[in-house]
């Protein structure tokens, strides 16, 4: 059967009049026995099957029992996931908002409402959160159990069983000791990486001790992605098997148990890293002003190798400095003050850096911030936002600022930020702009429009301003709405700015109200529909 079909494909390739089709009448023209001949064979293809015994139904999933969603609220989500493709291709807007980033925030305002998604949307859903990783977490908590039910069914969103929060009532909880043993040993990876992440999110130590049991025959990799699970709950009873883990043989294992070490400041190897970081640095008091004095290790040695240390350094850095940054951004934070004469760690960052070692003391400084989510240390490093567009006294670039801010809280971040704007405009702003909580803070808001329109007035290039222009569309707060109207017409343009100017500009705020507006509206069909109010029984007067 399989001769005869690749005979006719030949026929078929090379042209009946090079190659006669097999076993046809000669008589017949020969393109039409070639037609009929594959046609025949087809049949005979498709009917030589062997008939098998039907698979078993699946088991039904289990019921949603959150409230559904209102009818116009459903509608949307409709439309939103069939438009997720579109405005891939790049070119000119025009004034239509891009529905495919109102998505997230759909979902971040469905999921806070509790609502449960129309079952025949989730294939939709669940194909959105696979081609968007970004869009998983929120996707994955409206879905719910039926994510992880599907998920079982259809390879491409396998992805489910691992990062559905949503997996977790559908594994077996920390009292079902035998599921819990059984699906350890036997299941697939995924599976084990949702079990032991929804372990540690209930009981931090019952998870650590099921990694335990088996981690001497995990494979490497494997490892590492659990030893990531810790990173929940992390606390000083997981220290033990940290530091077991620092003799890892996988390098990157040893690297992030290292990491977790460090993150806990009253952790034996915090206090070895403190250690190491104070005969490094110290305070010079026989000048004028006190300054602050460097001596970087000279050698990485295998103890500080065991502690995290990398002992090679990138192309283009020095050794010695390379193993600086790693100490003192291990190293406590808590322990600066009494290294450094009991000052404050605002005092410590104004303090002048001996032999050009201050940047990269301060740098590290900044990823211990970061790494022990330390606001004070953060905001003595960030500065006032109007320092330099370089950084603060201790960021040594945008980037570094951002990871700060991350530290503080949502109200004190968006105004660090709206002073940063009015001090340098928005041009450098980008980054900042993206660890700010949505929807922006009125301060910061008004910051963002303020320094749009003072751009547009100058009659600068309005693509330049594109991507802080898509951030507003689904961050600004859309009560700013009305505010803007006065920003539609189309401006004056000066002599000197680039043509065409104005009419994309106000092309670009139209298209901002209108997004703001429809946002409103998403919000607003996200409510729940009031119960129509019960008249009163008729009863006939006595």
């Amino acid at each position: 059967m399989t001769a005869a079909w690749e005979e006719l494909v030949t026929s078929a390739l090379l042209g009946t009049d090079r190659r006669t089709p097999p076993g046809t009448d000669p008589a017949r023209e020969a393109p039409v026995a070639l037609l009929d001949a594959a046609a025949v064979e087809t049949v005979r293809r498709r009917a030589g099957l062997r008939p098998a015994r039907a698979a078993e139904r699946p088991e039904p999933a289990a019921e949603d029992t959150r409230p559904a969603l209102p009818p116009a609220a459903a509608r949307r989500l409709a439309l939103l996931l069939a438009d997720r493709t579109a405005g891939a291709g790049g070119g000119r807007r025009g004034t239509s908002p891009d529905l495919t980033e109102l998505l997230p925030q759909w979902l971040t305002a469905a999921n806070a409402r509790g609502y449960a998604p129309p079952p025949h949307l989730l294939p939709a859903l669940l194909d959105a959160a696979r081609g968007r990783t970004d869009l998983r977490p929120a996707a994955l908590r409206f879905a719910g159990n039926r994510a992880v039910w599907l998920a079982r069914l259809n390879p491409d969103w396998r992805f489910a069983l691992r990062a559905a929060p949503g997996a977790d009532s559908a594994l077996p909880g920390p009292e079902e000791h035998e599921r819990v043993q059984r699906l350890w040993q036997e299941g697939l990876f995924a599976e084990r990486v949702a079990l032991l992440a929804a372990l540690r999110a209930r009981e931090p130590a019952v998870a650590r001790e099921l990694l335990a049991s088996t981690w001497a025959t995990e494979r490497a990799e494997d490892r590492l992605m659990f030893l990531d699970s810790l990173r929940t709950n992390l606390g000083a009873a997981d220290e033990p098997f940290l530091e077991q883990a620092l003799a890892d043989r996988s390098r990157n294992v040893r690297a992030t148990a290292a990491e977790l070490l460090s993150a806990l400041p009253g952790s034996a190897l915090a206090g070895r890293m403190a250690v190491r970081a104070g005969a490094c640095v110290a305070v010079d008091r026989t000048g004028d002003t006190p300054t602050l004095t460097v001596e970087a290790p000279h050698e990485c040695d295998p103890d500080m190798e065991r502690d995290g240390v990398v002992a090679k350094a990138p192309a283009g850095r020095g050794q010695r400095s390379w193993w600086l940054g790693q100490v003192v951004e291990a190293a406590p934070l808590g322990c600066w003050p009494g290294r450094l004469g009991g000052r404050t760690p605002a005092e410590i960052v104004a303090l002048p850096v001996a032999d050009d070692w201050q940047a990269e003391l301060h740098a590290a400084w900044c990823r211990a911030a970061v790494r022990q989510r330390d606001p004070v240390w953060a905001r003595a490093l960030l500065g006032v936002p109007s320092a330099p567009e370089a950084g603060g006294p201790g960021a040594v670039s945008l980037a570094e600022r951002a990871k700060l801010l991350g530290t503080l809280g949502a109200e004190e971040r968006a105004e660090w930020v709206a002073g940063f704007i009015a001090a340098h405009g928005l041009s450098e702003a980008f980054q900042l702009l993206g660890v700010c909580a949505v929807p922006w803070a009125p301060p910061l808001g008004r910051a963002v429009v303020d320094a749009l329109n003072i751009a547009r007035d100058a009659g600068s290039y309005p693509w330049s301003f594109s991507g802080v222009m898509g951030l507003a569309e689904r961050c600004l707060d859309p009560a700013e709405a009305n505010r803007l109207d006065g920003l539609l017409a189309v401006p004056d343009e000066p002599e000197d700015a680039s043509p065409g100017a104005g009419g994309h500009w106000a092309e670009a705020f139209q298209r901002l109200v209108t997004t703001l507006r429809l946002r409103a509206a998403m919000l607003a069909e996200l409510e729940p529909e009031p119960e129509p109010e019960r008249e009163p029984d008729a009863r006939p007067e006595p």
